[in-house]
This record gives C-alpha cells, sequence and structure tokens, in this order.
C-alpha cells in the first residue's frame, strides 16, 4: 500500500511538472534552447553582406546558446517573404530572423504588406553597415563637390543595389539637399552595379561598404564619402558625408537579429547577451572588419528605437522621391 502511495504521488508530481516545463519553454526559463534547433532566418539570398554576417553570427550563436542555430535563406520581394514567413512563427524563440535596415524602409516601400515591419520583437542590432560614394580612380571627381559640379553637367549616372534600397535613398537625400538631378540606375544586387563602374557605363556607385572595400584599397575605386558619422576602420581615409560637405545626412543601415513578435523577453535577452559575447571574439571581429562594417553593443530596446526612427525618416524621402519597389 505504501509503495503504490509512493508510485501515485510520483505521478502526480510529474503531471503537475509538465505544465512547468512548457511555460519555461514558452516563457524563457531554463529549459530554452533545450527543446531543438533554433531556424535562422536570413530573407536574402547567399552571397552578401547580409548573409555572411548571419552565417557568421550563427556558427558563434550555436557555441554560445548550446544549440544549433541553422540558417535558412529565404530570399524574394524585397526581403518580405522572409519578413512574412517569420512574423506568422510561433513567438517561442525557435525562431529568429536576420533582420536589416530593409525592415523600417518596407513599411512605406511597400504599402500593401500582410504583416507589420515594425512590429518584430528587436533582439541585436548586430553590426552597422555604412554607406559608400566611389567613382573611378580616373574620374575626375576627388570630392562630393567636384561630384555636384558633374552631376550639374548632366553627365552622371549612378548605380544602387536596387528601387529602395538604402543606398539609394541616400542618394535621393544628397541630390535633394545639393539641389541636383542624376540618373539613377537599379540593380538587383550590388556587385554588378560595381562591374559597370568598374567598366565605364556608370559615373558613381552608392553601396555598402563592405562590397567595394577591396577595390578602393587598391586603387581601382576611389571613395568619395562614407555615410557614418565618423570614419570606418575599414577605410580610415575616405571622409564622411559631414566631412565632405553634407552635415546632418548620415545613413547607417545594419544587420542584426529580430523575432517574432510577442517572444519572451527573457529569451531575447539572452540571445542579446550572447551576441554580445561573440562581438567581442577577436576572430569575430577580425571577419567583421575585413566587411568593413562595425560591431555594435547595445540591448534590443536600442534597435527597436532605430527601426522605428529609420521608419520615419525614410517614409518621408520614399514619399518625397516617389520612390517604387523593384
Amino acid at each position: 500500500m505504501l509503495a503504490r502511495r509512493s508510485l501515485l504521488a510520483l505521478a502526480g508530481a510529474t503531471a503537475l511538472a509538465r505544465p512547468a516545463l512548457a511555460q519555461g519553454n514558452a516563457h524563457g526559463g531554463e529549459a530554452w534552447p533545450r527543446e531543438r534547433s533554433i531556424r535562422y532566418v536570413v530573407p536574402v539570398a547567399p552571397g552578401g553582406s547580409q548573409d555572411i554576417v548571419a552565417r557568421l553570427f550563427a556558427r558563434h550563436l550555436t557555441d554560445a546558446l548550446g544549440q544549433n542555430v541553422l540558417v535558412e535563406n529565404m530570399p524574394g520581394a524585397g526581403s518580405n517573404i522572409g519578413y512574412e514567413h517569420v512574423s506568422r512563427q510561433k513567438p517561442d524563440g525557435y525562431t529568429l530572423l536576420a533582420g536589416s535596415d530593409s525592415l523600417s524602409i518596407n513599411r512605406t516601400l511597400f504599402p500593401k504588406l500582410g504583416f507589420d515591419v515594425t512590429g518584430f520583437a528587436p533582439v541585436a542590432q548586430g553590426v552597422r553597415v555604412p554607406q559608400i560614394l566611389v567613382v573611378r580612380a580616373d574620374s575626375p571627381a576627388r570630392t562630393l563637390e567636384d561630384f555636384v559640379a558633374l552631376a550639374r553637367r548632366g553627365t552622371v549616372a549612378v548605380g544602387t543595389p536596387g528601387n529602395g534600397s538604402l543606398a539609394h535613398l541616400l542618394g535621393e537625400q544628397l541630390q535633394a539637399a545639393a539641389e541636383i538631378r542624376w540618373t539613377h540606375v537599379p540593380y538587383k544586387g550590388g556587385a554588378l552595379a560595381v562591374n559597370d563602374l568598374l567598366g565605364g557605363s556608370l559615373q558613381g556607385v552608392m553601396i555598402n561598404i563592405g562590397a567595394v572595400a577591396d577595390h578602393v584599397r587598391v586603387g581601382r575605386l576611389r571613395g568619395i564619402f562614407v555615410s557614418s558619422a565618423q570614419r570606418t576602420q575599414a577605410l580610415p581615409e575616405v571622409p564622411t558625408l559631414a566631412e565632405a560637405g553634407m552635415p546632418g545626412g548620415e545613413a547607417v543601415g545594419w544587420h542584426g537579429i529580430v523575432a517574432p513578435a510577442g517572444t519572451d523577453p527573457a529569451i531575447l535577452a539572452r540571445v542579446n547577451a550572447a551576441l554580445m559575447q561573440v562581438l567581442r571574439k577577436p576572430e569575430v571581429l577580425e571577419r567583421i572588419a575585413a566587411l568593413g562594417l562595425e560591431p555594435v553593443e547595445a540591448p534590443p530596446e536600442a534597435l527597436g528605437r532605430l527601426i522605428q526612427a529609420d521608419a520615419e525618416r525614410w517614409a518621408t524621402v520614399v514619399r518625397q522621391a516617389r520612390i517604387q519597389p523593384d
């Protein structure tokens, strides 16, 4: 009888423990992320800087969190296919999204989205992505003033990675400030734009710094300005936009992590803390620097503020320039 009572008591305790364990998984308790691997959705095709950074983060977060972080590329529709997919996932910490500045831009650029691009739970900004205006080494433009003068003569075509990209929006903002117009040539990604610039069919390219840093270092291209508030470690000889003559025009992208809305703050904080550890590793810092990017150590709330501020800023540019997506 005593043994039977003990078994019944044990069974009852086990039954009570099951909901508690489930609750721990759902609310960021110690059980997370023991249950299964973490999906890390990258809303762009493999090969670009956003994908490279996401894979770097995933590899090191696997060690930091003690669970596999598996990258899944889901490109298309200006990243909206991946964004929409993640927005519909259960907010249990087992789906993360490689977010970027397009989260802020797409809200206005695509007015009929089936989800709120600013409604994701912010996790970490990850890295800053400065933009740069580059010209060929034999270009007569050595400064932004020179480049503006060329545009006033109507001889300038500028390539970007696409309509509605951060580079495109920054270019529109610069043209409005300088009261000039150049011919905008959007590409499906930056590599083709850089090739055409090197080939002579463009007079400039606005793009993220990692895509052209090597070309600038070896002298094939010349940097006119970088869009960050301070000069970059990748190309310290290139002046900032303010130094080049346009104060207040800074515009820096980011490659970081967000999660489905409603994900427990304890999980967000744990991933953020793990990524901060990753960003202090010498091999990670070396890889980020080689891409021309800059690590950012900040809490989730800082990313949330950045997404909202950028959404308001770029909405104005998109509307005034009447920008349409590719």
